[in-house]
């Protein structure tokens, strides 16, 4: 049977400077999965990005971080997906987002950016909206001033936790998001309540 999902990317800025920073969610849970199967990612010039393929609990996957910033997270993805011929409702793009708790985490299948770069930078160059996302909530600073120095915060050492207890049910899903079960996927990771 084919998978549903065949390329997972995760979204955030390259360097030190914006290492552990809560607008880099969606690039920490690809480099947890990398972990996870004994891989590490390494850099790819031609993917614009660090990259890694994986053999991970029975699927094949392809999993990228893009080394360019996030609002030309877009270039990368298309480098890959053009490469390997892999159709945009075959990728997953794991990102941040502001409108989720922290700890807790969301698939969702095509929808606009909302307002995120590197959403919109992907939609631009993929020329679709129908691509997959995990949504992996930070919270909102509560004021909409605030929101860039936020994003580009550090993790908290309770943020970290949680982000790391979502990764691990985002793990245990992804089997089945990614073998065409998305509901069952769905249904268990969006009642998933970080504990207190």
């Amino acid at each position: 049977m084919a998978q549903d999902i065949v390329m997972v990317v995760g979204l955030g800025n390259p360097g030190a400077d914006y290492e552990n920073t809560r607008h880099n969610a969606g690039a920490l849970f690809v480099e947890a999965l990398a972990r996870d199967a004994g891989q590490t990612l390494r850099p790819e010039k031609k993917y614009h990005g660090l990259y890694a393929r994986i053999q991970w609990q029975g699927l094949d996957l392809h999993l990228l971080n893009p080394s360019t910033f996030m609002n030309r997270s877009g270039l990368a993805i298309k480098a890959l997906a053009d490469f390997f011929k892999i159709a945009p409702e075959n990728i997953l793009i794991a990102h941040d987002e502001l409108d989720i708790a922290p700890g807790t985490a969301r698939f969702k299948k095509g929808g606009g950016h909302g307002g995120h770069n590197g959403l919109r930078d992907a939609i631009a160059h993929l020329g679709t909206k129908d691509f997959q996302r995990l949504r992996i909530g930070i919270g909102h600073p509560g004021d909409s001033r605030k929101v860039t120095g936020y994003v580009l915060g550090r993790l908290g050492k309770k943020e970290t936790e949680e982000l790391n207890a979502v990764t691990d049910e985002i793990m245990r899903v992804l089997p089945d998001a990614a073998n065409g079960k998305l509901a069952a996927a769905m249904n268990r990771l969006h009642s998933f309540k970080p504990t207190a």
